[in-house]
Protein backbone atom coordinates (compact mmCIF):
# COMPACT_ATOMS: atom_id res chain seq x y z
CA UNK A 1 0.00 0.00 0.00
CA UNK A 2 1.92 3.61 -1.15
CA UNK A 3 2.20 6.32 2.03
CA UNK A 4 2.68 9.65 2.14
CA UNK A 5 5.89 10.58 3.62
CA UNK A 6 5.69 12.89 6.74
CA UNK A 7 7.42 15.64 5.19
CA UNK A 8 5.46 15.28 1.20
CA UNK A 9 2.11 17.61 1.20
CA UNK A 10 -0.97 15.72 0.69
CA UNK A 11 -2.77 16.78 -2.57
CA UNK A 12 -5.25 19.16 -2.27
CA UNK A 13 -8.99 18.20 -0.40
CA UNK A 14 -10.43 16.80 -2.45
CA UNK A 15 -8.73 17.17 -6.11
CA UNK A 16 -11.29 18.20 -8.74
CA UNK A 17 -12.06 16.58 -11.59
CA UNK A 18 -11.11 18.59 -14.89
CA UNK A 19 -15.12 18.90 -15.87
CA UNK A 20 -16.29 19.53 -12.12
CA UNK A 21 -13.69 22.31 -11.87
CA UNK A 22 -15.18 24.07 -15.00
CA UNK A 23 -18.46 23.37 -13.80
CA UNK A 24 -17.48 25.39 -10.91
CA UNK A 25 -15.85 27.98 -12.11
CA UNK A 26 -18.71 28.67 -14.76
CA UNK A 27 -21.06 28.47 -11.98
CA UNK A 28 -22.65 25.44 -13.64
CA UNK A 29 -24.77 23.00 -11.80
CA UNK A 30 -22.72 20.31 -10.07
CA UNK A 31 -24.06 16.92 -7.58
CA UNK A 32 -22.20 14.79 -5.20
CA UNK A 33 -22.85 11.44 -5.56
CA UNK A 34 -21.37 8.67 -3.24
CA UNK A 35 -19.65 5.90 -4.52
CA UNK A 36 -20.58 3.50 -1.10
CA UNK A 37 -23.53 2.81 -2.94
CA UNK A 38 -21.15 1.06 -6.25
CA UNK A 39 -18.33 -0.35 -3.88
CA UNK A 40 -20.76 -1.96 -1.32
CA UNK A 41 -24.20 -1.50 -2.09
CA UNK A 42 -24.87 -3.37 -4.84
CA UNK A 43 -23.49 -6.77 -6.71
CA UNK A 44 -20.94 -7.09 -9.29
CA UNK A 45 -20.81 -6.07 -12.36
CA UNK A 46 -24.38 -4.19 -11.96
CA UNK A 47 -22.89 -1.77 -9.64
CA UNK A 48 -20.34 -0.34 -12.33
CA UNK A 49 -23.72 0.15 -14.72
CA UNK A 50 -25.32 1.94 -11.65
CA UNK A 51 -22.73 4.00 -10.89
CA UNK A 52 -22.21 5.25 -14.65
CA UNK A 53 -26.37 5.51 -14.68
CA UNK A 54 -27.04 7.65 -11.83
CA UNK A 55 -23.94 9.90 -13.49
CA UNK A 56 -25.84 9.83 -17.03
CA UNK A 57 -29.21 11.29 -15.08
CA UNK A 58 -27.49 14.35 -13.47
CA UNK A 59 -26.55 14.72 -17.30
CA UNK A 60 -29.70 14.69 -18.53
CA UNK A 61 -30.67 17.26 -16.17
CA UNK A 62 -28.24 19.33 -17.30
CA UNK A 63 -25.90 19.26 -14.23
CA UNK A 64 -22.27 18.00 -13.78
CA UNK A 65 -22.29 14.78 -11.60
CA UNK A 66 -19.13 14.73 -8.84
CA UNK A 67 -18.97 11.40 -7.69
CA UNK A 68 -16.55 11.27 -4.91
CA UNK A 69 -14.25 8.61 -3.28
CA UNK A 70 -10.42 8.23 -1.96
CA UNK A 71 -8.35 6.22 -4.66
CA UNK A 72 -4.56 5.29 -3.57
CA UNK A 73 -4.85 8.26 -0.59
CA UNK A 74 -6.42 10.90 -2.64
CA UNK A 75 -9.63 11.96 -2.18
CA UNK A 76 -11.32 13.19 -5.43
CA UNK A 77 -14.77 15.07 -6.34
CA UNK A 78 -15.36 13.42 -10.00
CA UNK A 79 -14.20 10.02 -10.75
CA UNK A 80 -12.57 9.03 -14.33
CA UNK A 81 -13.55 6.41 -15.72
CA UNK A 82 -10.85 3.92 -14.48
CA UNK A 83 -11.10 5.15 -11.40
CA UNK A 84 -14.84 4.35 -11.24
CA UNK A 85 -14.05 1.15 -12.74
CA UNK A 86 -11.34 0.82 -9.77
CA UNK A 87 -14.33 1.52 -6.65
CA UNK A 88 -16.52 -0.75 -8.67
CA UNK A 89 -13.94 -4.01 -8.80
CA UNK A 90 -14.30 -4.15 -5.06
CA UNK A 91 -10.63 -5.38 -4.27
CA UNK A 92 -9.33 -3.59 -1.07
CA UNK A 93 -11.53 -0.93 -1.48
CA UNK A 94 -12.52 -0.07 2.33
CA UNK A 95 -15.55 1.71 3.32
CA UNK A 96 -15.07 5.64 4.80
CA UNK A 97 -17.00 7.27 7.03
CA UNK A 98 -15.79 10.72 7.73
CA UNK A 99 -13.62 10.17 10.41
CA UNK A 100 -11.86 7.65 8.20
CA UNK A 101 -10.24 10.08 5.75
CA UNK A 102 -7.34 11.16 7.76
CA UNK A 103 -6.21 7.78 8.21
CA UNK A 104 -7.02 6.65 4.38
CA UNK A 105 -4.75 9.33 2.48
CA UNK A 106 -2.44 9.27 5.66
CA UNK A 107 -1.88 5.65 4.48
CA UNK A 108 -2.75 5.52 0.43
CA UNK A 109 -6.03 3.83 0.64
CA UNK A 110 -8.59 3.22 -1.60
CA UNK A 111 -12.21 3.84 -0.15
CA UNK A 112 -15.75 4.32 -1.22
CA UNK A 113 -17.39 6.92 0.84
CA UNK A 114 -20.56 7.01 3.08
CA UNK A 115 -22.65 9.63 3.18
CA UNK A 116 -20.92 11.31 5.96
CA UNK A 117 -17.39 11.36 4.54
CA UNK A 118 -19.08 12.31 1.21
CA UNK A 119 -21.06 15.24 2.90
CA UNK A 120 -17.27 16.79 3.74
CA UNK A 121 -15.98 16.08 0.80
CA UNK A 122 -18.65 17.87 -0.95
CA UNK A 123 -18.54 20.63 1.31
CA UNK A 124 -14.87 21.16 1.35
CA UNK A 125 -15.10 21.39 -2.13
CA UNK A 126 -17.55 24.29 -3.02
CA UNK A 127 -20.91 21.60 -3.82
CA UNK A 128 -23.96 22.74 -2.60
CA UNK A 129 -26.22 19.74 -3.70
CA UNK A 130 -25.72 15.75 -2.75
CA UNK A 131 -28.16 13.30 -4.09
CA UNK A 132 -27.76 9.71 -2.16
CA UNK A 133 -30.75 6.88 -1.01
CA UNK A 134 -30.92 6.81 2.51
CA UNK A 135 -29.31 8.24 5.68
CA UNK A 136 -28.04 6.41 8.27
CA UNK A 137 -29.40 7.63 11.96
CA UNK A 138 -30.62 6.55 15.34
CA UNK A 139 -31.04 2.90 15.26
CA UNK A 140 -33.52 0.91 17.05
CA UNK A 141 -32.79 0.08 21.50
CA UNK A 142 -30.80 3.01 20.97
CA UNK A 143 -31.45 3.46 24.71
CA UNK A 144 -29.67 -0.13 25.25
CA UNK A 145 -26.80 0.18 22.79
CA UNK A 146 -26.49 3.67 22.03
CA UNK A 147 -26.21 3.49 18.26
CA UNK A 148 -26.24 6.71 16.23
CA UNK A 149 -24.93 7.24 12.79
CA UNK A 150 -22.22 9.45 12.25
CA UNK A 151 -24.08 11.28 9.55
CA UNK A 152 -26.00 13.37 11.68
CA UNK A 153 -23.63 14.65 14.17
CA UNK A 154 -21.20 15.72 10.24
CA UNK A 155 -25.01 16.90 8.71
CA UNK A 156 -25.10 19.08 11.96
CA UNK A 157 -21.96 20.91 11.04
CA UNK A 158 -21.39 20.95 7.36
CA UNK A 159 -23.44 22.91 5.09
CA UNK A 160 -24.92 21.22 2.13
CA UNK A 161 -28.41 20.52 0.73
CA UNK A 162 -28.61 16.54 0.69
CA UNK A 163 -31.79 15.09 -1.55
CA UNK A 164 -32.69 11.55 -0.14
CA UNK A 165 -35.60 9.29 0.45
CA UNK A 166 -35.65 9.49 3.98
CA UNK A 167 -33.35 7.36 6.59
CA UNK A 168 -33.09 3.31 6.40
CA UNK A 169 -36.59 2.04 7.45
CA UNK A 170 -34.26 -0.38 9.83
CA UNK A 171 -33.97 2.69 11.92
CA UNK A 172 -35.48 4.24 14.87
CA UNK A 173 -37.45 6.91 12.40
CA UNK A 174 -39.24 8.91 15.16
CA UNK A 175 -36.25 9.18 17.06
CA UNK A 176 -33.80 10.03 14.07
CA UNK A 177 -36.61 13.01 13.46
CA UNK A 178 -36.37 13.85 17.02
CA UNK A 179 -32.22 14.14 16.81
CA UNK A 180 -32.19 16.10 13.76
CA UNK A 181 -34.46 18.32 14.95
CA UNK A 182 -32.42 18.47 18.44
CA UNK A 183 -29.06 19.34 16.10
CA UNK A 184 -30.74 21.84 13.98
CA UNK A 185 -30.42 19.89 10.72
CA UNK A 186 -33.30 21.36 8.54
CA UNK A 187 -35.86 18.83 6.71
CA UNK A 188 -38.01 19.60 3.53
CA UNK A 189 -40.51 17.29 2.47
CA UNK A 190 -40.66 17.28 -1.72
CA UNK A 191 -44.41 16.74 -2.34
CA UNK A 192 -45.02 15.23 0.78
CA UNK A 193 -46.21 15.76 4.20
CA UNK A 194 -44.87 12.51 5.63
CA UNK A 195 -41.37 11.53 5.92
CA UNK A 196 -40.22 9.03 3.48
CA UNK A 197 -39.82 5.39 4.58
CA UNK A 198 -36.43 4.62 2.51
CA UNK A 199 -38.33 1.54 0.61
CA UNK A 200 -41.35 3.13 1.12
CA UNK A 201 -42.75 6.07 0.06
CA UNK A 202 -44.05 6.57 3.69
CA UNK A 203 -42.53 6.16 7.34
CA UNK A 204 -46.19 7.86 8.70
CA UNK A 205 -44.24 10.66 10.50
CA UNK A 206 -44.89 14.44 9.34
CA UNK A 207 -42.67 16.82 7.87
CA UNK A 208 -42.94 20.23 9.18
CA UNK A 209 -42.63 21.46 6.03
CA UNK A 210 -43.33 20.76 2.62
CA UNK A 211 -41.77 22.34 -0.94
CA UNK A 212 -43.25 21.33 -4.67
CA UNK A 213 -40.48 22.73 -6.78
CA UNK A 214 -36.72 23.03 -6.90
CA UNK A 215 -36.61 26.51 -6.94
CA UNK A 216 -38.58 26.55 -3.39
CA UNK A 217 -35.53 24.32 -2.15
CA UNK A 218 -32.79 27.61 -3.69
CA UNK A 219 -35.16 29.74 -1.71
CA UNK A 220 -34.63 27.91 1.24
CA UNK A 221 -30.76 27.10 0.66
CA UNK A 222 -30.24 31.05 0.29
CA UNK A 223 -32.12 31.97 3.41
CA UNK A 224 -29.82 29.36 4.77
CA UNK A 225 -27.09 31.59 3.67
CA UNK A 226 -28.82 35.08 4.67
CA UNK A 227 -29.26 34.01 8.48
CA UNK A 228 -25.70 32.51 8.79
CA UNK A 229 -25.28 31.09 12.38
CA UNK A 230 -24.70 27.30 12.60
CA UNK A 231 -23.30 25.91 8.95
CA UNK A 232 -25.77 22.92 9.01
CA UNK A 233 -27.57 20.65 6.49
CA UNK A 234 -30.75 21.21 4.53
CA UNK A 235 -32.40 17.28 4.06
CA UNK A 236 -34.80 17.05 1.15
CA UNK A 237 -36.97 14.38 2.15
CA UNK A 238 -38.21 12.92 -1.59
CA UNK A 239 -39.99 9.80 -1.53
CA UNK A 240 -39.61 6.63 -4.03
CA UNK A 241 -42.86 6.71 -6.46
CA UNK A 242 -45.63 4.60 -4.69
CA UNK A 243 -45.67 2.26 -7.76
CA UNK A 244 -42.10 1.62 -7.22
CA UNK A 245 -41.98 1.54 -4.05
CA UNK A 246 -42.00 -2.32 -1.47
CA UNK A 247 -45.13 -3.59 -0.78
CA UNK A 248 -45.83 -2.24 2.81
CA UNK A 249 -47.06 -5.67 4.20
CA UNK A 250 -44.29 -7.46 2.57
CA UNK A 251 -41.46 -5.14 4.06
CA UNK A 252 -42.97 -5.08 7.81
CA UNK A 253 -43.31 -8.90 8.11
CA UNK A 254 -40.20 -9.47 6.67
CA UNK A 255 -38.18 -6.37 8.84
CA UNK A 256 -39.67 -8.09 11.84
CA UNK A 257 -38.13 -11.05 11.22
CA UNK A 258 -35.02 -9.80 10.45
CA UNK A 259 -35.45 -7.90 14.04
CA UNK A 260 -35.97 -10.97 15.55
CA UNK A 261 -33.03 -13.04 14.21
CA UNK A 262 -30.66 -10.32 14.22
CA UNK A 263 -31.66 -10.48 18.20
CA UNK A 264 -31.94 -14.35 18.70
CA UNK A 265 -27.87 -14.32 17.01
CA UNK A 266 -26.68 -11.32 19.23
CA UNK A 267 -25.51 -9.33 16.22
CA UNK A 268 -24.59 -6.19 17.72
CA UNK A 269 -23.09 -2.70 16.29
CA UNK A 270 -22.15 -1.61 12.71
CA UNK A 271 -22.85 -5.52 12.08
CA UNK A 272 -26.55 -4.66 12.41
CA UNK A 273 -27.48 -2.70 8.85
CA UNK A 274 -25.78 -5.08 6.88
CA UNK A 275 -27.55 -8.31 8.36
CA UNK A 276 -30.79 -6.51 8.40
CA UNK A 277 -30.46 -5.08 4.21
CA UNK A 278 -29.03 -8.04 3.56
CA UNK A 279 -31.93 -10.20 4.81
CA UNK A 280 -34.18 -8.01 3.42
CA UNK A 281 -32.85 -8.18 -0.21
CA UNK A 282 -32.68 -12.24 0.11
CA UNK A 283 -36.45 -12.39 1.70
CA UNK A 284 -37.78 -10.27 -0.89
CA UNK A 285 -36.11 -11.74 -3.90
CA UNK A 286 -34.75 -8.64 -5.07
CA UNK A 287 -37.58 -6.10 -4.51
CA UNK A 288 -36.21 -4.19 -1.78
CA UNK A 289 -32.75 -3.86 -3.69
CA UNK A 290 -35.02 -2.19 -6.58
CA UNK A 291 -36.71 0.09 -4.76
CA UNK A 292 -33.53 1.32 -2.97
CA UNK A 293 -32.68 1.98 -6.56
CA UNK A 294 -35.74 3.50 -7.82
CA UNK A 295 -35.42 6.12 -4.79
CA UNK A 296 -31.72 6.47 -5.67
CA UNK A 297 -32.72 7.56 -9.35
CA UNK A 298 -35.60 9.74 -8.20
CA UNK A 299 -33.13 11.66 -5.60
CA UNK A 300 -30.07 12.22 -8.43
CA UNK A 301 -33.03 13.70 -11.15
CA UNK A 302 -34.07 16.07 -8.36
CA UNK A 303 -30.29 16.61 -7.10
CA UNK A 304 -30.03 17.81 -10.41
CA UNK A 305 -32.60 20.16 -10.47
CA UNK A 306 -32.09 21.91 -7.28
CA UNK A 307 -28.19 22.35 -7.90
CA UNK A 308 -29.78 23.67 -11.54
CA UNK A 309 -32.26 26.08 -9.40
CA UNK A 310 -29.19 26.97 -7.20
CA UNK A 311 -27.12 27.85 -9.89
CA UNK A 312 -29.80 29.90 -11.62
CA UNK A 313 -30.20 32.20 -8.47
CA UNK A 314 -26.61 32.51 -8.41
Amino acid sequence: MPQHTASAPLPEVPVLSEEVREALARKRPVVALESTIIAHGLPRPRNLAVGMELEALVRAEGAVPATIAVVDGVAYAGLGKEQLERIASGEGVRKLGHRDLAPALATGATGATTVSATAFLAARAGLRVFATGGLGGVHREYARTQDESADLALLARTRITVVCAGVKSILDVPATLQRLETLGVGVLGFGTERFPGFYLASSGEPVDWTVHRPEEVAAVMAAQDALGGAESALLVANPVPEAEQLDPQLHDRVLAEALAECHERGITGQAVTPFLLGHLVRATGGASLEANLAAVRGNVRLGARIAGAWAARR
